[in-house]
């Protein structure tokens, strides 16, 4: 029970961090960005030809140019995330919400493409593999990068969550969610906010990118469509634009996936979490913390 607990931790750490990616542009612009998922298979992507560049420079050492890595990544993400919107979804966004969407599915396909031709079809090993030493933990096998991967995302999504609720950036995004037009008069640079929010969510993919390419060993192309599907359930599970339930969501399919693996089998597991997914549209639409809002005419 111990190890079913903590593998679901363990994963749904990273749909949480992917999640939040949907869930603040969700929740400032109301666009489903399902490019989003892409931009966390390009994280990893640019963590593998870091780290390849970096060749032998950090020797045996695993966590420190990881973690070099990972911040360098992050940054390279973010301009990403802001690069697609300024191309893809600012000229749009007075358009009806239907454009919109079927231009992150195009972005989507893009960025998938792209890295193809960039890198090929095959799979791609990834240059730092954390493995370790194990611990026993409350009944439950761990090893020490595993910690150190979920306290780190962890203390992202606690810097995210205090920047929203505490920052005046963070006040600036709540203005411009609650009424755009309202916002621009109060002297806000709308466009300004919404980019450093589109690189807030595609740093954090990006993150979670390269510590799923170090944990799990193994990237390619299309790494980011099924973990972009699984983040969006987990934002609705949580209640999609909000910052604690999007936490709460991935964390909570995390462990349903984990219990639902062991009692059904694996090959079960997205037919489980996207069954969830069902059931929280059908029983709780607005998902665990999310607030029903009404409409303005």
């Amino acid at each position: 029970m111990s190890q079913l607990i903590w593998n679901g931790l363990f994963v749904g750490a990273f749909y949480s961090l992917v999640a939040l990616g949907y869930s603040m542009v969700y929740g400032i612009i109301k666009l489903l960005n399902f490019a989003h998922g892409d931009l966390y298979m390009l994280g990893a992507f640019a963590g593998f030809a870091m780290l390849g560049a970096a060749g032998g420079v950090f020797g045996s050492m695993t966590l420190l140019p990881l973690l070099v890595v990972l911040v360098l990544t992050m940054a390279a993400t973010g301009l990403a995330g802001v690069a697609l919107e300024r191309v893809a979804y600012r000229p749009l966004r007075g358009a009806p919400r239907l454009s919109l969407l079927i231009t992150a599915v195009g972005a989507s396909f893009a960025l998938e493409y792209g890295m193809h031709l960039v890198a090929g079809a095959d799979p791609r090993v990834y240059p730092v593999r954390l493995g370790g030493t194990t611990l026993d933990l409350l009944g439950a096998r761990v090893t020490v990068q595993q910690l150190v991967l979920v306290l780190i995302a962890v203390a992202l999504m606690i810097v995210l969550n205090v920047l929203v609720t505490r920052s005046r950036e963070g006040r600036a995004m709540r203005a411009i969610a609650l009424d755009p037009r309202a916002a621009r008069l109060m002297g806000i640079d709308v466009d300004a906010v919404i980019s450093r929010a589109f690189f807030l969510g595609s740093a954090l993919a990006g993150a979670a990118g390269v510590m799923a390419g170090a944990y799990y060993g193994k990237i390619d192309f299309l790494m980011g469509f099924l973990i972009g599907l699984k983040a969006f359930t987990a934002a609705v599970i949580g209640g999609i634009g909000n910052i604690p339930g999007t936490m709460l969501g991935g964390l909570l399919l995390g462990l349903l996936e984990s219990f639902g693996t062991y009692w059904l089998g694996g090959e079960w597991r997205d037919v489980f979490a996207f069954g969830v997914l069902i059931l929280f549209l059908t029983v709780r639409p607005t998902g665990l913390l999310g607030e029903r809002v009404t409409e303005r005419v």
